[in-house]
C-alpha cells in the first residue's frame, strides 16, 4: 500500500499540470485572437473610479494611433473631440449609469488629430452576485461606410434636384391649361405618376388658320421616357428646323397630312436605336369647313361628344411608333359641329387601377364624359381626370394625360391655307 500511495501522488500531480497548461493554452490563444482582431477591444473595470481601461488590444492601436501604454489606467473618452456629437455621449453615459449595453456611431478622434467613425458596442460584464465589475467596449472604423452613405445621399439630392428642375421644364412645355385658337376651345389635363412623364401634348398653330393637335406616350417610365418625349416635343415643333410638320412647295407652306408625319417620325425613331416606342394620335382641324383630319399609332381612341348625342370613339388604327419598320398610316377624317368635343388621353386613364386592382376602363370614361357634357370645357376636363384619380385613389402607376377640343363658331376660310 505504501509503494501505491506516491505513484497515486505523482499522477495526479502529472494530471493538475496537464490541466493547467491546458488552462495556460486556452488563455493565451484567447489573448492572441484578442490582439490579432481587427476591431478595437477594450476593458474598464467599473469598480474602479472614472472606470479606467485595463486593457487593449493591437486592434485598438490600429484603429486609434493610441499606444496600448498611453491608455491604460485612462477613460475612454479621450477619443472624443469637437465635433462629437454631445447626443451620442449622453447615450454612453446613460446606458453605462444603468448597466446595460450600448451600440452608437460616434464620431472620434485618433492620436494625430484626424476623426473616424467609431462604431461603439459597450457590454457590461457581472459577477456571480449579480454585480458589474468590467465594462468591455469593441471599436470598429465604419469611416469608409459612412462616407459612401454620405456620398449617396449628396448624389441622391443632386438627382432629385434635377428631377425637379427637369419636371419643371417639362411643364413649361406644355400647352396652356385652357385657350382658343383657330375656331376651337381648347383644354388640357396633366397628372404625372413620377417627377418625369413619359406622356407629352402638343397645340400647333399653323400659318394661315390651321391648328394641329398631338398625344403621345412613350413606353416605359423614368428619365429614359422623358428624354424621348423631350425630343418628340422639339421634333413636332413647326419652328424646329426640318420640321416634320410643314413643307415646301410651290404654293408656299404647307401642313403635312397627319399619316405622313406619323410615317416620318416611325422613319426617324425606329426603336432599335431608341429602345422605346410611342403612342401617337395627332390631328389638324381647318376651322373653315370643321373637318378634323387625324390618325392614330397604337393610341387609344378619341372620343368624339356631339353636342347632340352619346359620346363614341373615333374610327382609326394603325401601329405604334418606332415598332415596326416600313410601317403605314391612313388619315381619318371626322366633322366636327359648333359645340361638338373630342377628348384625347392616353392608357393611364383607362388603365388607373382601383384598390382592388380594377381598371377604371373605357366604359367609366365614356359615363364620366357624358356625365360632365353640360360644365365649360375646363371644368368638364377637371372633373373626368378627377375621377380617374379617385378611382386611382391618388396612387397613379402611369401618367394621366387628357386634352379636349371643342369647335365654336365656324371662321371664315382663308384663300391661301392648304391642309392637305
Amino acid at each position: 500500500m505504501s509503494a501505491e500511495r506516491p505513484q497515486q501522488n505523482e499522477d495526479a500531480s502529472a494530471v493538475a499540470r496537464l490541466q493547467e497548461r491546458a488552462l495556460a493554452d486556452q488563455l493565451a490563444l484567447k489573448d492572441r485572437a484578442l490582439d490579432v482582431a481587427a476591431e478595437g477591444i477594450t476593458i474598464a473595470d467599473a469598480r474602479l473610479p472614472d472606470r479606467p481601461l485595463i486593457y487593449a488590444n493591437e486592434g485598438f492601436e490600429r484603429v486609434t494611433g493610441y499606444a496600448i501604454a498611453e491608455v491604460l489606467g485612462r477613460n475612454c473618452r479621450f477619443l472624443q473631440g469637437p465635433g462629437t456629437d454631445p447626443a451620442a455621449v449622453e447615450e454612453i453615459r446613460t446606458a453605462i449609469a444603468n448597466e446595460r449595453e450600448c451600440l452608437v456611431e460616434i464620431l472620434n478622434y485618433r492620436r494625430d488629430g484626424t476623426t473616424f467613425w467609431n462604431r461603439l458596442s459597450i457590454t457590461p460584464v457581472r459577477n456571480d452576485l449579480g454585480e458589474v465589475t468590467h465594462f468591455i467596449g469593441i471599436q470598429s472604423d465604419v469611416t469608409a461606410r459612412r462616407e459612401a452613405e454620405h456620398g449617396l445621399r449628396r448624389a441622391k439630392e443632386a438627382l432629385e434636384h434635377d428631377l425637379r428642375l427637369a419636371a419643371r421644364v417639362q411643364q413649361a412645355l406644355l400647352p396652356p391649361a385652357e385657350q382658343q385658337l383657330g375656331g376651337l376651345r381648347i383644354a388640357r389635363a396633366f397628372y404625372p405618376c413620377t417627377d418625369l412623364a413619359g406622356d407629352a401634348m402638343g397645340v400647333v398653330a399653323f400659318p394661315e388658320g390651321p391648328v394641329g393637335l398631338y398625344l403621345l406616350d412613350v413606353s416605359g417610365h423614368g428619365v429614359g421616357a422623358a428624354l424621348l418625349s423631350f425630343t418628340l416635343n422639339h421634333t413636332l415643333s413647326p419652328s424646329a428646323e426640318g420640321s416634320l410638320l410643314i413643307e415646301d412647295s410651290r404654293q408656299g407652306p404647307s401642313v403635312v397630312p397627319p399619316s405622313r408625319v406619323a410615317e416620318r417620325l416611325n422613319r426617324q425613331f425606329p426603336m432599335d436605336r431608341t429602345r422605346q416606342y410611342f403612342t401617337f394620335v395627332y390631328g389638324v382641324f381647318d376651322g373653315a369647313h370643321g373637318r378634323f383630319r387625324y390618325v392614330m399609332a397604337g393610341h387609344p381612341a378619341p372620343v368624339f361628344l356631339p353636342m347632340t348625342g352619346p359620346p363614341a370613339p373615333l374610327h382609326g388604327r394603325g401601329l405604334p411608333i418606332g415598332m415596326i419598320e416600313n410601317a403605314t398610316y391612313d388619315d381619318e377624317v371626322a366633322v366636327m359641329e359648333p359645340g361638338d368635343r373630342i377628348y384625347f388621353y392616353t392608357d393611364g386613364v383607362i388603365e388607373a387601377l382601383d384598390s382592388s386592382e380594377e381598371e377604371f376602363g373605357h366604359a367609366r370614361l365614356m359615363t364620366e364624359i357624358e356625365r360632365h357634357r353640360e360644365l365649360p370645357l375646363p371644368s368638364g376636363l377637371d372633373r373626368v381626370a378627377g375621377a380617374v384619380r379617385e378611382w386611382s385613389g391618388g396612387s397613379l402607376r402611369d401618367d394621366v394625360t387628357l386634352l379636349v377640343i371643342e369647335r365654336g363658331e365656324p371662321l371664315r376660310p382663308a384663300s391661301s391655307a392648304r391642309t392637305d
